[in-house]
């Protein structure tokens, strides 16, 4: 209920009552996305998947977890601040294979987290588990070839 009146009072409100936004707003702020934020992803369907990992030049960490999975908790932000590192070297690519079960199968990943490298559509290495972050920069490193 108190959700409901929320959003109707959010919706009520005109454009005149809104706060100025874009980079005239005050206080000199403006939004912007950080490296990191461009480098991960996360996959909406198979063609998706198609096009920014497969059909991708740049080298790609796809990482299959899970909303349950507690290890995947860990992990994911490890891994997403190692490939932040990279400077854009290498992207990310997140499934949930909940909701993509279709590629959980295909690539077939049998346990979470699933970590895979692709380069040029290929899985070139991969790992199950949690890693440090040394076993991480190691594996990014060796996928990118530095």
């Amino acid at each position: 209920m108190a959700q409901r009146l929320a959003l109707r009072q959010l919706l009520s409100l005109t454009p005149r009552t809104l706060p100025p936004q874009g980079p005239l707003a005050p206080h000199g702020r403006a939004f912007r996305t950080s490296a990191g934020c461009r480098s991960t992803f996360n996959v909406q369907d198979g063609n998706d998947f198609q096009d920014r990992v497969v059909n991708n030049p740049k080298p790609v960490v796809v990482d299959f977890h899970a909303q349950w999975c507690g290890p995947c908790k860990i992990l994911g932000p490890r891994l997403e601040k190692m490939v932040a590192k990279q400077e854009g070297k290498v992207l990310m690519a997140k499934v949930d294979i909940d909701d993509h079960t279709d590629l959980a199968i295909e690539y077939e990943v049998s346990a979470v987290p699933t970590v895979l490298a692709m380069k040029n559509g290929d899985v070139v290495d991969k790992f199950v588990g949690i890693k440090d972050e040394d076993q991480l920069e190691a594996f990014l490193k060796k996928l990118i070839g530095a």
